[in-house]
C-alpha cells in the first residue's frame, strides 16, 4: 500500500495552560509520524511553552497571532492564569479579536486540518470556505462533556433549571454518581448564560461541535468506556479517544535544573516509603483567604508529612496575596515541606515516599498521580470538570473527596484532615490506596495510551482530502 501524504496540521487551544499544554503533547505525537505541526497561540503563551525536543523542531512550527488589547484586561494578560476568574470572559472576547489573523493564516498556509478548542465559535464557517476539514479536541473527559446533552438540544435551548444538574442526565442511561454539587451546579449554570463576552460558554462549545469531522478526546475506553459511545450517540460524529497523553518523569525534567530536584529530593528520600502528601492545585486554582488557612490547618492537624507545592497564590475575590496561618511554617518544619517556586510534579509524584496526592481535580494532574499508583484526596474548586471528576474518580475507589458545605463548598480543617489521614493511614483506606495502585495497569501503561494516539492518527490519515 501506498505511505499516507504527511500532513499539514493546524494546532488553536484555547488560552489556558491547561488546554495548550495537552494540544501541545498531541502535537508531538503527531509530528513523531512525520507530519508537519502549525501550533497557534500568542506571542507570550508561545514564550512560555516548555522546549520542544530538538528532533521534532522540524516539524512544529510556533506561530504567534498577537492577542488583541482589550479595554479590561490587564497588560500581558494572555492566558486564564494571568486573569481573576471574572475577568475570563473579557480574554474570550479578545481571542474571538483573533478571528481575522487566523483566517488570513489559515488562507495563506492551507492545512489539512484544524484540530481545535470550544472557544472559537466563528471558525467552522471560515474552515468551510477554505475546504479545511475540522476536529474538535476537547481536553475535558468524555462523561463531562455528556452532561451538557445532544447537538440536537441546541445552544439556545439549555436545561433551564438548575436541578438539572444535581441527577445524572435523562439520556445516561446507565447507573452512575457523576453529578454536581448544589454550589458547583451554581457555577456551571452561568455557562448557559451570556457572559461579558458576547455569548455563553455553552453557545461555543456547541457551534464548534457543529459540523466538525470528530471529536477528539483526552480519555481511553479502559476508563470511560461507556460515556464515549453515549457521547458519539449524543453528537451523531466519530468520537475518537487519544488517550491521557502521558508525559514521563525524564521528559518533564528537560527543562528545569538539576539543583531544583535535588533539594527536593533529599527531604524525599528521608521520608517512609508512602508516607508523603503531594499537595498541588495546578496554575488556575485562587482559593479564598478563608480556604487557604483551613486547608493550612488541616494539613497541620493531619500530622502527616507532606510537600505542598505553592506557587504564589492571589485570593480570587480582592485580588491580595493570600497568606499562610501565623506560625504554620515554623510548627511544620521538618515534617512539612512549603515549595514556593516551580516543582517538578511528574517527578515528585514518582517517587516512593510519595503515597497520596492532595489535588483540585484536574484531570491532566489526576492522570499524573494514577500514573504511579498515588490514591488521591480531592478538593475540586470551580473549574467546568473538576467536580465531576472528583465523582468519577470517586466511583473508581482511588480516592475519597474532601467533605464539603452544599450550599457554598466551603470546608473545614477537620475535614481536610479527616480525609488525608483516612487515605493515607487507616485500614479503612486500604482500599483507596489499593486500587489506586491497580490503576497504573491503564494510566502508567505508555504503550496502551500512545496506541489511540496512533489510532487518532490514522483517521487525519484516512479522512484527508487529497
Amino acid at each position: 500500500m501506498a505511505e499516507p501524504k504527511k500532513l499539514h496540521i493546524a494546532m488553536f487551544p484555547w488560552l489556558a495552560f491547561g488546554h495548550i499544554i495537552p494540544f501541545l503533547e498531541l502535537s508531538k505525537l503527531i509530528a513523531q509520524k512525520g507530519h508537519r505541526i502549525s501550533f497557534i497561540s500568542t506571542p507570550r503563551n508561545i514564550d512560555r511553552l516548555p522546549s520542544i525536543p530538538p528532533h521534532l523542531t522540524p516539524l512544529i512550527t510556533l506561530v504567534k497571532l498577537p492577542l488583541p488589547r482589550g479595554e479590561n484586561l490587564p497588560e500581558n494578560a494572555e492566558a486564564t492564569m494571568d486573569v481573576p476568574h471574572n475577568i475570563i470572559p473579557y480574554l474570550k472576547l479578545a481571542h474571538d479579536g483573533l478571528e481575522e489573523p487566523l483566517s488570513h493564516f489559515l488562507e495563506s498556509s492551507a492545512p489539512d486540518w484544524i484540530i481545535h478548542d470550544f472557544a472559537p465559535h466563528w471558525l467552522p464557517p471560515i474552515a468551510a470556505k477554505l475546504g479545511i476539514s475540522r476536529v474538535f479536541f476537547s481536553i475535558l473527559k468524555a462523561s463531562t462533556l455528556c452532561f451538557f446533552g445532544p447537538a440536537n438540544q441546541g445552544a439556545h435551548d439549555p436545561p433551564m433549571e438548575l436541578q438539572h444538574f444535581l441527577v445524572p442526565p435523562k439520556w445516561v442511561s446507565f447507573p452512575t454518581k457523576i453529578v454536581f454539587r448544589l454550589f458547583e451546579a451554581k457555577k456551571i449554570f452561568e455557562s448557559f448564560e451570556e457572559n461579558s463576552s458576547g455569548v455563553s460558554d455553552s453557545f461555543r462549545f456547541m457551534t464548534t461541535v457543529s459540523g466538525t469531522k470528530a471529536l477528539a478526546v483526552k480519555t481511553c475506553m479502559e476508563i470511560e468506556n461507556e460515556w464515549v459511545k453515549l457521547l458519539g450517540e449524543l453528537h451523531d460524529i466519530p468520537v475518537i479517544p487519544v488517550g491521557l497523553l502521558p508525559t514521563t518523569a525524564q521528559e518533564s525534567s528537560d527543562s528545569e535544573g538539576n539543583s531544583t530536584w535535588n533539594s527536593i529530593v533529599e527531604w524525599l528520600d528521608k521520608q517512609e516509603k508512602g508516607s508523603v502528601v503531594y499537595i498541588a492545585f495546578g496554575s488556575e486554582v485562587r482559593p479564598s483567604q478563608e480556604d487557604f488557612t483551613e486547608l493550612a490547618l488541616g494539613l497541620e492537624q493531619s500530622g502527616l508529612p507532606f510537600f505542598w507545592a505553592l506557587r504564589k497564590q492571589s485570593d480570587s475575590a480582592s485580588g491580595d496575596s493570600v497568606q499562610l496561618p501565623e506560625g504554620f511554617e515554623e510548627r511544620v518544619k521538618g515534617r512539612g515541606v512549603v515549595w514556593t517556586s516551580w516543582a517538578p510534579q511528574l517527578r515528585i509524584l514518582a517517587h516512593e515516599s510519595v503515597g497520596g496526592f492532595l489535588t483540585h481535580c484536574g484531570w491532566s494532574s489526576v492522570a499524573e498521580a494514577l500514573q504511579f499508583g498515588r490514591a488521591l484526596i480531592m478538593l475540586p474548586f470551580m473549574l467546568v470538570d473538576q467536580g465531576p471528576i472528583a465523582r468519577f474518580l470517586g466511583e473508581k475507589l482511588v480516592g475519597v473527596e474532601v467533605a464539603r458545605n452544599e450550599e457554598d463548598g466551603s470546608f473545614t480543617r477537620d475535614s481536610i484532615a479527616e480525609t488525608l489521614t483516612l487515605v493515607m493511614k487507616e485500614e479503612e483506606g486500604k482500599t483507596y490506596r489499593d486500587k489506586a495502585k491497580e490503576m497504573t495497569t491503564i494510566f502508567g501503561d505508555t504503550d496502551l495510551q500512545y496506541r489511540y494516539v496512533d489510532k487518532f492518527i490514522e483517521f487525519l490519515e484516512r479522512h484527508a482530502k487529497m
